[in-house]
């Protein structure tokens, strides 16, 4: 059984292993969404199959976004009629467009975003609805907080959170009114690792994204963002040997489990033998104190 979490304060019990749909952003051969961004889906029934077996396996938690193209599509078309077994989380803004426009984050935008983002899912509410990597300029230029909790008290989302990294997170954090952290960590990009214990004694729950996505380059894509980075620690810290017997996403998965204030990891995947291995991998939880020491003073070597 998967071991399981409380979110924080929001107080909602979910899995310590969530899944991420940004996978299931759309089929092989489909033109670029607006977004730009490109499926790889064998075909639309797929996501619909590795949507179930997610709710089949445990998993309570999905974390999706208008960035990942069809993904909430999908959600509202595959499992909305199992809404009452999973928590839902999906964010806002994120503007791709030239630098200077930041019009995503106007009031009636962000407005237009959440009912569109319901409209897909098929449902009336989320449970967590964040901000997509704003910066503080952003937020305090469009009082992006002031429109979530409007939403908020329209009763479209029961909590609030935030998509954010350092420097910024350290701004949002003093201004203590977001529920959630999505935070990037793995045993391959361990910045944040201080970060995610202040979160979390702060009383908000801590989200993790590229636990394993970017803990694992040399089987990844060379098109991941900060891919040369992360394949040049991954050298140096020889993880295959350390693993000995565990494959080395095992390893970086459960390295990150092993964090004491990490509540939920995001991992995606369009192919269910990886979504088997990930359950696997959750229900054995983090690693061992000793071999997980050995992991950081191998990251203490290279910072």
């Amino acid at each position: 059984m998967l071991p399981k979490v409380i979110l924080g304060r929001t107080g909602l019990e979910v899995t310590r292993l969530s899944y991420g749909a940004m996978e299931l952003r759309g089929v092989a051969g489909e033109e670029a969404s607006p977004r730009g961004t490109v499926g790889r889906l064998p075909s639309e029934e797929h996501a619909g199959v590795v949507l179930n077996a997610v709710l089949d396996g445990g998993i309570n938690f999905v974390d999706t976004a208008p960035r990942y193209g069809r993904s909430e599509e999908f959600i509202g078309r595959f499992i909305s009629h199992r809404r009452d077994e999973f928590f839902l989380a999906t964010k806002m803004g994120n503007p791709q467009q030239k630098q200077e426009d930041r019009s995503d984050w106007e009031r009636a935008n962000l407005l237009r975003s959440i009912d569109r983002s319901l409209e897909l899912l098929k449902t009336d509410r989320v449970d967590i609805l964040q901000l997509h990597n704003p910066t503080p300029e952003d937020q305090a230029r469009y009082d992006c907080i002031g429109t979530l909790k409007e939403i908020q008290a329209a009763g479209k989302t029961r909590f609030i959170g935030i998509s954010t990294t350092l420097p910024e997170i350290e701004e949002f954090l003093a201004l203590g009114v977001f529920d959630t952290f999505q935070i990037p960590y793995s045993a391959l990009s361990a910045e944040h690792e201080e970060m995610i214990s202040k979160v979390a004694q702060a009383g908000a729950g801590t989200i993790i994204r590229g636990g394993v996505g970017e803990g694992v380059p040399a089987g990844g894509q060379s098109t991941r963002q900060r891919y040369e980075l992360l394949k040049g620690r991954w050298d140096q810290l020889n993880l295959e040997e350390i693993a000995g017997d565990m494959s080395t996403s095992e390893l970086t998965l459960r390295y990150t489990f092993s964090h004491p204030d990490v509540h939920s990891v995001i991992v995606g995947t369009q192919n269910p033998e990886h979504l088997r291995a990930n359950l696997l991998t959750a229900e054995l939880g983090g690693l061992e104190d000793a071999l997980a020491q050995k992991v950081k003073e191998q990251l203490r070597s290279l910072a």
